[in-house]
């Protein structure tokens, strides 16, 4: 397993992470196997693990802490998120500071993730929406210092809204933020405009997330697939949205090199990128770890197959309901 830095935290962090939104509450998830995932890949050699207080409401948080009782003698990275105050995905610029990230719920938050983790500091604390509108309220500016002061936090990151990479330029000119994390893959290529350039400026560690864009990148999805009823996927796979993007992964799996998965590509693709600082699919079972993992060996694309992949690139929005 290779190691990047963590930007200006200085962290020698995995290069492929582990992200633990599925084990949380997805349809499908299991307990014993998500344990026996997360087992391997220390084994593997992962070392940073991204959680959230929202994810199974603190349910990911508290299986990870078994897993890091088992291991404090290895150094494993801990990063979790605080919910939106008014659990509202994405944070719309109407909301107002009070809504969302207060300062007693900021603290509250914190407080309940070290509980669920078994831990008395965490690594990274990152919120997990954000709107710029909020950038220069210096009441979470003081609760972030405070955390840290405290050594309750050694870092603070912001989890950007899904498709909008540009909404954390104005946070990113506090001073405050050590890591953010957006979503970047094969298809979501619109980190790199702006988000990158201005991170790399401040060294401002990234987090690549929604690696294999929530299972399409794949390759095992099909056009008549449905999930179980109150699974967020049925929304996000609305049936035109679904074939709108299956059309778009058959066509990239013609850029897929020989010997080559389709899902190894896309995770090489965000690799190649030496903006990012670690990417965290979601893996649940023993042979997604093996597989998500083995591709930290060193091996590179070549330039011409990542100029062929740039031109995959897709701009999406989404419609708030």
């Amino acid at each position: 397993m290779h190691s990047r830095r963590f930007g200006r935290l200085n962290w020698p962090v995995s290069e492929v992470g582990y992200g633990l939104w599925g084990m949380g509450g997805w349809s499908g998830s299991n307990d014993d196997e998500s344990l026996a995932s997360l087992e391997r890949s220390v084994a593997l050699g992962c070392t940073f693990f991204d959680t959230a207080l929202a994810y199974g409401m603190g349910k990911s948080e508290q299986l990870l802490a078994q897993v890091l009782r088992r291991h404090r003698d290895k150094k494993l990275y801990v990063a979790t998120k605080i919910p939106p105050g008014n659990m509202k995905w994405p944070a719309l610029s109407s909301y107002s500071l009070d809504e969302v990230f207060s300062p007693d719920h900021i603290r509250r938050s914190t407080e309940t993730s070290l509980t669920n983790l078994g831990l008395s500091s965490v690594d990274l604390q990152q919120f997990h929406v954000w709107s710029d509108t909020w950038a220069k309220d210096d009441r979470w500016h003081r609760a972030v210092d405070d955390l840290k002061r405290e050594g309750l936090i050694k870092g603070f990151g912001i989890s950007i809204n899904r498709w909008e990479p540009a909404s954390v330029l104005r946070a990113l000119e506090t001073g405050l933020v050590d890591s953010v994390q957006v979503v970047y893959n094969v298809f979501d290529q619109n980190p790199e405009d702006e988000l990158f350039p201005a991170c790399r400026a401040r060294n401002v560690a990234v987090i690549a997330r929604v690696p294999l864009d929530e299972g399409s990148l794949t390759g095992t999805m099909t056009r008549d697939m449905r999930w179980p009823e109150g699974d967020w996927r049925n929304l996000y796979f609305t049936p035109d949205k679904l074939t709108e993007t299956l059309d778009r992964v058959e066509a990239l799996k013609g850029d897929v090199p020989p010997g080559m998965t389709l899902p190894e590509l896309a995770l090489r693709f965000i690799l190649a990128n030496p903006d990012v600082s670690t990417l965290i699919p979601g893996m649940r079972r023993l042979r997604h770890v093996e597989a998500n993992l083995g591709i930290s060996d060193g091996r590179t694309l070549d330039q011409g197959l990542i100029g062929r992949l740039k031109k995959h690139r897709w701009t999406r929005t989404y419609v708030v309901v």
